[in-house]
Protein backbone atom coordinates (compact mmCIF):
# COMPACT_ATOMS: atom_id res chain seq x y z
CA UNK A 1 0.00 0.00 0.00
CA UNK A 2 1.21 3.86 -0.53
CA UNK A 3 -0.06 6.23 1.76
CA UNK A 4 0.64 10.15 1.34
CA UNK A 5 0.74 12.43 4.47
CA UNK A 6 -0.34 16.04 2.99
CA UNK A 7 -0.06 19.15 4.65
CA UNK A 8 0.32 22.97 3.60
CA UNK A 9 4.02 23.50 3.08
CA UNK A 10 5.43 19.95 3.94
CA UNK A 11 8.29 20.95 6.47
CA UNK A 12 5.97 20.13 9.89
CA UNK A 13 3.14 18.50 10.16
CA UNK A 14 3.46 15.98 6.93
CA UNK A 15 6.72 15.35 7.12
CA UNK A 16 6.30 13.99 11.34
CA UNK A 17 3.71 12.11 10.16
CA UNK A 18 5.45 10.72 7.62
CA UNK A 19 7.94 9.40 9.62
CA UNK A 20 6.24 8.00 12.30
CA UNK A 21 3.71 5.86 10.16
CA UNK A 22 7.33 5.16 8.31
CA UNK A 23 9.09 3.88 11.38
CA UNK A 24 5.50 2.22 12.74
CA UNK A 25 5.68 0.17 9.10
CA UNK A 26 8.84 -0.17 7.96
CA UNK A 27 8.74 -4.70 8.68
CA UNK A 28 6.26 -4.30 5.82
CA UNK A 29 5.62 -3.78 2.13
CA UNK A 30 4.22 -0.18 2.36
CA UNK A 31 5.40 2.77 0.73
CA UNK A 32 5.00 6.33 2.78
CA UNK A 33 5.71 9.57 1.64
CA UNK A 34 4.53 13.75 2.36
CA UNK A 35 3.92 16.68 0.02
CA UNK A 36 2.29 20.07 0.13
CA UNK A 37 -0.85 21.89 -1.06
CA UNK A 38 1.48 24.91 -1.68
CA UNK A 39 4.61 25.10 -3.46
CA UNK A 40 6.37 27.05 -0.71
CA UNK A 41 9.17 25.51 0.71
CA UNK A 42 10.04 23.08 -2.47
CA UNK A 43 12.84 21.19 -1.69
CA UNK A 44 13.65 22.37 1.76
CA UNK A 45 14.53 20.02 4.29
CA UNK A 46 11.51 19.51 7.50
CA UNK A 47 11.20 22.36 9.98
CA UNK A 48 14.58 22.28 12.31
CA UNK A 49 11.80 22.07 15.05
CA UNK A 50 10.26 18.62 13.46
CA UNK A 51 13.60 17.33 12.83
CA UNK A 52 14.35 17.81 16.67
CA UNK A 53 11.17 16.31 17.98
CA UNK A 54 11.42 13.49 15.79
CA UNK A 55 15.03 13.09 16.83
CA UNK A 56 14.04 13.00 20.13
CA UNK A 57 11.86 9.84 20.14
CA UNK A 58 14.10 7.78 17.33
CA UNK A 59 13.08 9.07 14.37
CA UNK A 60 14.95 10.75 11.37
CA UNK A 61 13.50 12.73 8.85
CA UNK A 62 16.53 14.77 7.87
CA UNK A 63 16.32 12.44 4.44
CA UNK A 64 12.82 14.86 3.39
CA UNK A 65 12.34 17.21 1.34
CA UNK A 66 9.45 19.14 0.90
CA UNK A 67 7.55 18.59 -2.38
CA UNK A 68 3.96 19.81 -3.93
CA UNK A 69 1.29 17.70 -4.31
CA UNK A 70 0.49 16.73 -7.74
CA UNK A 71 -2.37 15.38 -9.44
CA UNK A 72 -0.34 12.45 -10.63
CA UNK A 73 0.03 11.41 -7.05
CA UNK A 74 -3.55 9.98 -7.22
CA UNK A 75 -2.47 7.45 -9.41
CA UNK A 76 0.56 6.96 -7.62
CA UNK A 77 -0.92 6.38 -3.71
CA UNK A 78 -3.75 4.27 -2.11
CA UNK A 79 -4.49 6.51 0.51
CA UNK A 80 -3.81 10.20 0.87
CA UNK A 81 -4.26 11.85 4.05
CA UNK A 82 -5.01 15.27 4.83
CA UNK A 83 -4.25 16.88 8.21
CA UNK A 84 -6.95 19.25 8.14
CA UNK A 85 -10.15 20.81 6.40
CA UNK A 86 -8.30 23.09 4.50
CA UNK A 87 -6.03 20.74 2.70
CA UNK A 88 -8.66 18.36 2.78
CA UNK A 89 -10.74 20.75 0.32
CA UNK A 90 -7.41 22.21 -1.85
CA UNK A 91 -7.22 17.90 -2.34
CA UNK A 92 -10.98 17.67 -3.50
CA UNK A 93 -10.42 20.47 -6.25
CA UNK A 94 -7.74 18.75 -7.53
CA UNK A 95 -9.74 15.57 -7.86
CA UNK A 96 -10.32 14.15 -11.02
CA UNK A 97 -12.90 11.87 -10.31
CA UNK A 98 -14.64 9.86 -8.23
CA UNK A 99 -11.72 7.87 -7.66
CA UNK A 100 -9.18 10.35 -6.37
CA UNK A 101 -12.35 11.54 -3.79
CA UNK A 102 -11.85 7.50 -2.87
CA UNK A 103 -8.48 8.06 -1.95
CA UNK A 104 -8.83 11.22 0.71
CA UNK A 105 -9.16 11.18 4.37
CA UNK A 106 -8.65 13.44 7.16
CA UNK A 107 -6.20 12.46 9.20
CA UNK A 108 -7.26 12.67 12.52
CA UNK A 109 -10.83 10.79 11.63
CA UNK A 110 -8.44 7.62 11.79
CA UNK A 111 -8.05 8.61 15.83
CA UNK A 112 -11.53 8.39 16.63
CA UNK A 113 -10.27 9.35 20.51
CA UNK A 114 -8.42 12.59 20.35
CA UNK A 115 -10.29 15.55 20.85
CA UNK A 116 -8.48 16.99 17.99
CA UNK A 117 -10.57 17.00 14.56
CA UNK A 118 -7.25 18.08 12.72
CA UNK A 119 -3.80 18.74 13.41
CA UNK A 120 -2.99 21.98 14.73
CA UNK A 121 -0.53 24.26 13.47
CA UNK A 122 3.12 23.53 16.31
CA UNK A 123 3.93 27.01 15.12
CA UNK A 124 2.74 28.54 18.72
CA UNK A 125 4.62 29.41 21.82
CA UNK A 126 7.54 27.79 21.78
CA UNK A 127 9.38 24.11 21.07
CA UNK A 128 6.67 22.48 23.17
CA UNK A 129 3.95 22.73 19.58
CA UNK A 130 5.91 20.83 17.87
CA UNK A 131 6.56 18.16 20.84
CA UNK A 132 2.35 18.47 21.02
CA UNK A 133 1.98 17.93 16.95
CA UNK A 134 4.33 14.64 17.68
CA UNK A 135 2.44 13.01 20.09
CA UNK A 136 -0.56 13.76 18.38
CA UNK A 137 0.48 12.26 15.16
CA UNK A 138 1.97 9.48 16.66
CA UNK A 139 -1.54 8.48 18.51
CA UNK A 140 -3.10 8.60 15.52
CA UNK A 141 -0.38 6.55 13.84
CA UNK A 142 -0.57 4.44 15.99
CA UNK A 143 -4.15 3.47 15.24
CA UNK A 144 -3.26 3.60 11.14
CA UNK A 145 -1.30 0.92 11.60
CA UNK A 146 -2.72 -1.18 13.86
CA UNK A 147 -5.82 -0.90 10.88
CA UNK A 148 -3.31 -1.62 8.44
CA UNK A 149 -1.60 -4.79 9.81
CA UNK A 150 -5.27 -5.77 10.19
CA UNK A 151 -5.77 -5.48 6.67
CA UNK A 152 -2.44 -7.71 6.00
Amino acid sequence: MRILMVCLGNICRSPLAHGILENKLQDSNYLIDSAGTASYHIGELPDHRSIKVAKANGIDITSQRARQFKTSDFDVFDRIYAMDESNLDNLKTLARDENDLNKLRLFMDANPNSAYNYVPDPYYGDFSGFEEVFNLVDETCNIIARDLSKQD
